[in-house]
Order: structure tokens, then C-alpha cells, then sequence
């Protein structure tokens, strides 16, 4: 019934164009553990009204067989601020639409009158007990996208066997319900229920838990640029800065306010690298800050900038900003816990493709550290599960810039591991020290963690799903590569398959998906590489890392070192002319 895509159908009806008419009803959006992500547009291929529609009526199915008390509890609901304007699609639309599904059934809605940040979607699941969670955003992603992503009771993203759940009610609820259309009738409904400003109140409440040094906050001549690149972010970053006692950060003027055009940036990305960040080294030169905070459109990551003595900016990685923030949690932790004994219950997670230095930390601190799959939905369920076991559970982080430094939210959060950074920034201007030289101070402490990731994109999938059978069966049936040009594997370790060389009976530890594609390749220089598709983009990325123990100082050795397994890593097992890859740079 929307006028928009409706008239798209019929005009290509008309037109007789089948070609067009297959792309856009051929084939559903799959429903996967990241909920829904795609272009908003016309046909079941695409997020619109209909979609929406359905997908939450399915959803809603699912949940009513899970919680008898769901009628009690009820659902959350936000939404960031994408829109489409030719299909007439938007998030604050679709999360009216998805709010009406559940009214209509008589299950309370939590939903949040204006935009808001991802994690304030699970941090309301928790703070409120409700059953679930939906969040309409697509991240990062291109202007065009959009998604629905959910979350369990327990705060945390679905896991498998939800995902094929939700999934298998979605296709048993298409026909829209009598009064699916009619948003209106939220509006006067005793069950709508608006969490905005308690929620709002009681995170910041909750984030000054990790705040420890406000008397430096309140004196730091330190300044701050942050942007929220067209996103959600800027409101409640200010927020968390005078929560902390820190004197707000700049904001970049173009950037600050949401806008669904993202005019600025070609990617709304700030993983991207300096691209996204011109306009704030320009504002950061202007007002004299050293130091910028950027957050993706949904503010659930965060990417930080540092200028140095010889005025160039250094853009952390994803890597180094988890090694910065695992040692500054972890010194607080220790400084306001005089029991030694307490360090046992205490726990990090990182996934598997990130950075080990949070294991060589925890190695010689005595507390506990945890690899998991790729993703939050892994390290926010195995963080629940540890805190309710009586664990601390203080810090978990992804190599995709993403960092949970607050156990309130059991997802990534760009808000609170912004103004971490900046008290932990602070604090150390107070000891004559930077950023970087603090990176280093780790790196010499607990032994240097040099990494580098990159992707090819491939839109097609058969190519993808080849160069991994490639890879499986490279000298003749079920055999894995024995080198990498003149690197010699030392183990491999299949979550595709399930397969690693390293365990005794063969078999993978971590779950496997055959889903998705991820092999991890050992090295006998100590080098690991890890090859594997994106689940919401049409990428296939690798992570590789040399790790070195304390005392070996050689950093450039070990950069070239890294350069040359990743170049042979690329000629050999990616091979891109062969297989028509483009590169990031292109």
C-alpha cells in the first residue's frame, strides 16, 4: 500500500521488463543473526514498507512462542535517520510500522520518539527486562541501505538458532495482518510507551561508573574534535563529555546533524580512514584540538586521530585503540581493586580475527582473556554468560572499531568508548604522555602486536565460494596450502568446515558456520592470517598478525616482515587479476 513502490511495480508491469522485476521479487532478504540488511527499495529483495511489515510480523510470532509473559514485557524499538526518498522508506517509518505490528497484537512498545544510538537499544532491553529489541539502521553502511537488526532478552544480538527461527515464522506471516498499514493508530494506543528521556538519564548515570578521574576531566587544557558523519552521534556524545565533567568536544559544523544524503563523505565509514576524517583535521588545525573522536552514522563505533610532534595526524587502528583501551580499563580496575585475589574473576574478549595483545595482558596480569567468532552478538552472549556466572567482565573489542568498555550495554558502543578515550587521553596529557607514546608503552610492556587488515570486493558470489574451495583443495582433494609463497603454514583452522590441524582430534573449538567463509592460516615466522567473507557487505577480508614477545624492539623488521606475508598472502591465495577482485584503494 505504499503509493511509492507500488507505482514503481506497476510501471515496470507495464513496461513488460521482467529483467528489473526478477531482481526486485526473485529472491527474500535472507533474515540472518545481523537481522536484515539491504538497499531500501521496491520488492521482497529490499527493505520497504512491506518487508518491514512482514518481517515483524514473523518476528513477533517468534516471540510470542518464546515469552508467555511477553504481553507484560513488551518490545524496544529505535531508529537512526536514513531515508530513501523514491521509495519513501525511512527508518523513524519503518520502526512505526514494526511498532504497529506489536500494538496490534496487544505486546507494549518501547519506542523512542527521536534518534538514538544502537546501544541504547540493548541497554534498554536490560535496564527495562523486556524480551527483545529492534534497531532500523544500516550502520555504516551506503546512503541507499538499510536494516533491522534484534536482540534477545539477555541484551546481546540473536545467535543461531533464533536467526532460522525468526526466519522460518517470517515466511509462515506474509500477508499483512487487517490493520498493518495504519501507523496512526500507535499514536492514541495505551501500549506506546516512549523510553526516550529515562533511558537517556540513566545511561549517562551508568557510564559514570567507568569515570575515575574527573578532577583531571574538569582541568584538561586537552582539546577534543568529535564528528558524527551525518549521524546520531553528536547530542549524545556532548552528553557523555559533560557527564564526565569534560569540557565539550568541537563539532564538526557540516557533519553534526543528521542527514540522510551523508553530502560529505563518498562512505559514511570511519573505518575507511583519513577520507572520512578531512573536515575534522581541518576544524582540529583550526581550534588548536590534538586529539579526534569519530563515530559512524549509528554511533556504535568509534575511530580516534592523534596529531603528532611532527604535525601528521595518526589514525589508530581499530587494533591499537583496543590495545589502549584494554590496558587504561584494566589500570583503573587495579587501582580502585586493592584484593589481588579479584583479578581471577575478571575476564577481556576480543574476536577471533583481532588483535592478541589483550591474551599477552592478561597473560601477565593474571586475568582471564577469551577469543570469540567474529561479531558482538558472539562476545555480547559469552559476556552475559560470564557475568552471570559472578564474572567482571571489563572489556571486549572488535578490530572493526568496535569497543563494549561498559558492562550496561552488551553490544559495541561509539558513545562510551568515545569519552573513555578522552578521560584516558586526559590523564595521560597530565604525565607529558600522548596517545601514541602510550601505544608504544604497551607494545614494550607486553610485546609488539604489529597488524594489518584489508578486503577485496566481489559482487559475485560464485567467484568467492571458488577461491575458498581453491584454498581447501590447493594440492589435490581436502588438501590446504603447505606455504604461501616462501612463508610455510604451520596450521590451519577451517570454521567453515570446522576443521583445525591444531587440536587433537582435528576438530575446531569455536562454532562453525557453513555459511560463512573463514579460514585461519598459521605461520612458522609466527605470522596468522585469517581469510573470510562479510555477512553485510559484498567484501572478502583478511586480518594477519605479528606478534613478538617483550624485549624484541625491532618494530620496522617486523612491519617489513608483515608487508611481505600480506603481499604474498594476496598473490597467492586471493588472487585478484585471476579472480577479478578490486582492491580497498580503488
Amino acid at each position: 500500500q505504499n503509493p511509492k513502490t507500488s507505482a514503481i511495480v506497476k510501471h515496470l508491469l507495464a513496461e513488460g521488463n521482467a529483467g528489473e522485476l526478477q531482481k526486485y521479487f526473485g529472491s527474500r532478504m535472507e533474515f540472518g543473526t545481523a537481522g536484515l540488511r539491504a538497499a531500501m527499495g521496491t520488492g521482497i529483495s529490499h527493505m520497504n514498507d512491506l518487508t518491514i511489515i512482514q518481517t515483524t510480523q514473523g518476528f513477533c510470532r517468534y516471540l510470542e512462542k518464546n515469552f508467555s509473559d511477553l504481553k507484560k514485557r513488551g518490545v524496544v524499538i529505535g531508529f537512526d535517520a536514513r531515508a530513501h526518498l523514491s521509495s519513501g522508506g525511512s527508518s523513524k517509518r519503518f520502526a512505526r510500522l514494526a511498532t504497529n505490528t506489536f500494538i496490534s497484537q496487544g505486546i507494549p512498545v518501547y519506542l523512542f520518539s527521536d534518534i538514538t544510538p544502537t546501544p541504547f537499544v540493548p541497554y534498554t532491553v536490560t535496564h527495562l527486562k523486556l524480551c527483545a529489541g529492534i534497531m532500523i539502521t544500516a550502520s555504516h553502511n551506503p546512503k541507499q541501505d538499510n536494516g533491522y537488526k534484534v536482540y534477545w532478552e539477555n541484551g546481546a544480538q540473536i545467535i543461531s538458532p533464533h536467526d532460522k527461527g525468526i526466519s522460518q515464522a517470517i515466511e509462515e506471516n506474509q500477508e499483512p495482518w487487517p490493520q498493518a498499514w495504519d501507523d496512526k493508530l500507535i499514536d492514541s494506543s495505551p501500549l506506546l510507551h516512549d523510553p526516550y528521556s529515562t533511558v537517556s538519564k540513566e545511561y549517562f548515570k551508568d557510564i559514570q561508573k567507568q569515570c575515575f578521574y574527573r578532577n583531571i576531566n574538569k582541568e584538561t587544557t586537552l582539546k577534543f574534535v568529535h564528528t558524527s558523519v551525518h549521524g546520531v552521534g553528536h547530542k549524545f556524545v556532548q552528553l557523555a563529555f559533560k557527564a564526565f565533567d569534560l569540557s565539550p568536544p568541537f563539532a564538526v559544523p557540516e557533519q553534526k546533524d543528521p542527514d540522510p544524503e551523508f553530502p560529505t563523505v563518498k562512505y559514511p565509514n570511519p573505518e575507511e580512514g583519513k577520507g572520512v576524517l578531512t573536515l575534522s583535521f581541518a576544524l582540529a588545525e583550526k581550534d588548536g584540538a590534538k586529539i579526534i573522536l569519530a563515530n559512524d552514522p549509528d554511533a556504535d563505533r568509534l575511530a580516534v586521530a592523534e596529531k603528532q610532534e611532527s604535525g601528521e595526524w595518526k589514525v589508530f587502528s581499530g587494533n591499537e585503540l583496543g590495545a589502549l583501551l584494554g590496558w587504561w580499563i584494566f589500570t583503573c580496575w587495579k587501582n580502585n581493586n586493592r584484593d589481588a585475589r579479584a583479578v581471577k574473576d575478571v575476564y577481556m574478549l576480543s574476536s577471533t580475527v583481532s588483535s592478541k595483545i589483550l591474551r599477552a595482558i592478561a597473560l601477565k596480569e593474571g586475568f582471564h582473556f577469551e577469543e570469540t567468532l567474529t561479531g558482538f552478538k558472539w562476545m555480547g552472549n559469552r559476556a552475559k554468560q560470564l557475568m552471570d556466572q559472578g564474572k567482571a567482565v571489563l572489556f571486549a573489542f572488535e578490530e572493526a572499531i568496535g569497543y563494549m568498555c561498559c558492562p550496561a550495554v552488551l553490544d559495541k558502543d561509539g558513545v562510551s568508548a568515545a569519552v573513555i578515550t578522552a578521560e584516558m587521553a586526559s590523564f595521560l596529557a597530565t604525565r607529558n604522555l600522548s596517545l601514541s607514546q602510550q601505544l608504544k608503552a604497551v607494545y614494550d610492556e607486553y610485546g609488539f602486536h604489529i597488524t594489518k587488515a584489508s578486503y577485496f570486493i566481489c559482487h559475485d558470489p560464485k567467484v568467492i565460494q571458488q577461491l575458498f574451495d581453491n584454498l581447501r583443495n590447493f594440492d589435490g582433494k581436502n588438501t590446504y596450502p603447505k606455504s604461501c609463497g616462501r612463508f610455510k603454514v604451520s596450521g590451519i583452522r577451517d570454521l567453515t568446515t570446522g576443521y583445525d590441524s591444531s587440536q587433537p582430534d582435528q576438530k575446531a573449538i569455536l562454532p562453525t558456520s557453513k555459511s560463512s567463509q573463514m579460514i585461519t592460516f598459521t605461520f612458522a615466522n609466527g605470522g596468522v592470517a585469517t581469510m573470510r567473507t562479510s555477512g553485510t557487505e559484498p567484501k572478502i577480508k583478511y586480518y594477519s598478525e605479528l606478534c613478538a614477545p617483550p624485549g624484541n624492539s625491532d618494530v620496522e623488521q617486523l612491519k617489513k616482515e608483515l608487508d611481505e606475508l600480506v603481499n604474498a598472502l594476496e598473490k597467492h591465495f586471493f588472487q585478484p587479476e585471476k579472480n577479478n577482485l578490486q582492491r580497498k584503494t580503488e
